[in-house]
């Protein structure tokens, strides 16, 4: 396990974290967001729909619990906020659909830690104030950490040197 940061310092650069990754996923990849309400965690994931060429509108899927866009692969964007346990999972076919060889996101994903399979990557998004967040990537098992690392590559800093990050010490 290895913890990497990412800072952002708006929305629009949250969105080119998220198009940074789109191309780096692979089928099956599973990436756990979580975050304070506010935090950018669809703002995150409307950036992967738009670098995996996703034409439909991507909003957080809050009482629909999963929306599935179509695009390079097939984009899976679950909200578990409304969730009480974990046997709801079973109610959206949750394993199966992480299993159909698309890239899954998984917002509230922090709920049910025990339920997300044994590689994936884990994103924290804080406030770091009104527009800054800083988003800390923690792999898990060798293809989370592959990714984990190539995300941060492939995040150059943006405009105002933000959004290029690094490993991070524990």
């Amino acid at each position: 396990m290895a913890r990497f940061e990412l800072r952002s310092a708006s929305e629009a650069e949250t969105a080119r974290l998220g198009e940074c990754l789109a191309p780096l996923l692979q089928p099956g990849d599973v990436v756990s967001l979580s975050g304070d309400l506010g935090a950018g965690k669809t703002r995150l994931v409307q950036g992967v729909a738009a670098g995996l060429g996703v034409k439909d509108h991507v909003t957080s899927p809050t009482f629909g619990l999963l929306a599935v866009h179509p695009g390079r692969l097939d984009l899976y964007h679950f909200d578990l906020y409304r969730l009480e346990d974990e046997s709801q999972l079973e109610d959206v076919d949750f394993w199966g659909v992480l299993e159909s060889g698309g890239a899954s996101f998984v917002e509230w994903g922090d709920r049910f830690p025990a339920a997300l399979p044994a590689e994936h990557l884990s994103v924290e998004m804080r406030m770091a104030g009104p527009d800054d967040r800083v988003l800390t990537a923690v792999s898990h098992g060798p293809r989370g950490h592959v990714l984990a690392e190539a995300w941060v590559a492939a995040c150059e800093p943006g405009p105002g040197g933000r959004g290029g990050g690094g490993e991070v010490d524990e």
